[in-house]
């Protein structure tokens, strides 16, 4: 068994994944974007390593929100899993919501690049 093990899923339990360590960095996002693709006046997010991600359950399904830009979400329940960039090559974002055994500290961001607190 990993140490320091965190899990998240979508609302079904279809999809699932875990990861080992701490997240690179937490934040909320108020974007237009976010906010639709939540229907939420405000999303929190976790950064983690690529290479310490593992999808343990049913592969998500991607939309292209903007050139470069994914969105992954469950292909049975629709709830966002994750937000993946081209301009975050090493790293995919979680949202914290989807997180089972969560206890992670969330830095408040807007319109600021990811991982640049204000």
């Amino acid at each position: 068994m990993m140490s320091d093990l965190t899990k998240g899923r979508c609302l079904c339990g279809a999809v699932t994944y875990e990861f080992e360590g701490k997240p690179n960095w937490t934040a909320h996002c108020h974007c237009d974007s976010c906010r639709r693709n939540t229907s939420a006046p405000m999303t929190s997010f976790l950064g983690v390593d690529r290479d310490k991600i593992r999808f343990t359950g049913e592969e998500t399904k991607t939309y292209e929100s903007s050139p470069g830009v994914r969105r992954h979400f469950c292909g049975t329940c629709g709830s966002p899993v994750a937000y993946d960039a081209d301009t975050y090559v090493h790293e995919i974002h979680f949202y914290l919501a989807a997180l089972v055994n969560g206890g992670v500290k969330v830095c408040h961001w807007g319109g600021a690049k990811v991982g640049q607190f204000v």
